[in-house]
């Protein structure tokens, strides 16, 4: 752990999932960070836009984010692409739907003791999986990309960024309620299985410039993980023929995927389809505040 975080110039940026899902919880982790830092500015972004200029015009306030696991990711990316994450330090409190990822990363689970850890943990430096279009991971990254969880269902970026999510405006939810009640239902169709591979995945796999499986050796799963020792923890799961397949495991700073498109999580979010994508290793070049003594657990989401 860094130096003790003091009671100081706070940015409280509410991420508005967070608000429409959990007023209450939002109100509370607001109340608990105006009374307990020295300045609070609070900024209420209405979009994705909205919530970038409000980060990139912080000053030398801290930064807070309210909100689930993909409004987390989305400040870490964009404090990366601005290349500012080595003098900024991030802080969250997790408010919505998704928030695994910040639970494995140490924080909180509790609204009002994960606003305490801002005002009184301490950074923690980690280490971030980034690609070569400057897209990050800092928990897990799957492949197939299926979603495992309710969190996940129907949320799909593309290399755009766009997210799929309720809607944005609570007049447009009471035109959608009163179209409803004006239109007869349609008969409900069968639900659909979620998309997934139509067989299996043939993947070429490198681990630091060496091949761990080539296209002739079809795979059920692959995952990368940071380590917080420098690497990344690769672990490739082979189709089973009769006896369960042994996952091949490797370690390195440079992991290369590439063959058929293929779609990926990361975090919460999935993108894709690509044909080939290079993570790398960015050693400490993040700090979280957490509480004292606090220790990542398992990153993995799956």
């Amino acid at each position: 752990m860094a130096t003790f975080a003091t009671p100081d110039q706070l940015l409280v940026v509410i991420d508005p999932v967070a608000r429409r899902m959990d007023g209450e919880a939002v109100r509370i982790a607001k109340d608990v960070l105006s009374a307990g830092a020295a300045s609070t500015k609070v900024c209420l972004p209405e979009d994705s836009e909205e919530f970038a200029r409000v980060l990139a015009r912080r000053g030398s306030r801290r930064p807070v984010v309210i909100g689930d696991d993909r409004a987390l990711v989305r400040a870490v990316s964009l404090l990366h692409r601005r290349r500012e994450l080595a003098e900024c330090v991030l802080s969250v409190v997790p408010v919505g739907g998704a928030m695994s990822l910040a639970r494995s990363l140490g924080v909180p689970a509790g609204t009002v003791a994960a606003a305490r850890a801002v005002l009184d943990g301490a950074q923690r430096r980690m280490d971030l999986l980034v690609d070569e279009s400057d897209g990050v991971v800092l928990g897990a990254l799957r492949i197939p990309s299926a979603p495992t969880g309710r969190e996940e269902s129907g949320v799909v970026a593309e290399e755009s960024g766009a997210v799929t999510g309720a809607p944005a405006h609570p007049w447009l939810r009471t035109c959608q309620s009163l179209v409803r009640t004006l239109v007869p239902a349609l008969p409900l169709r069968p639900a659909q299985p979620a998309p997934g591979p139509a067989g299996p995945t043939r993947l070429r796999i490198e681990v630091d410039g060496e091949t761990l499986v080539d296209l002739d050796q079809p795979v059920e799963t692959v995952s990368v993980t940071a380590d917080g020792s420098g690497a990344a923890a690769v672990e490739v799961r082979p189709v089973s023929v009769g006896a369960e397949a042994s996952p091949l495991l490797a370690r390195g700073r440079r992991v290369t995927v590439s063959g058929a498109d293929f779609r990926y999580r990361a975090d919460a979010v999935v993108s894709g389809p690509v044909r080939k994508r290079t993570w790398t290793v960015w050693e400490r070049s993040w700090g979280l505040t957490l509480p004292v003594g606090a220790e990542p657990g398992d990153q993995s989401l799956g």
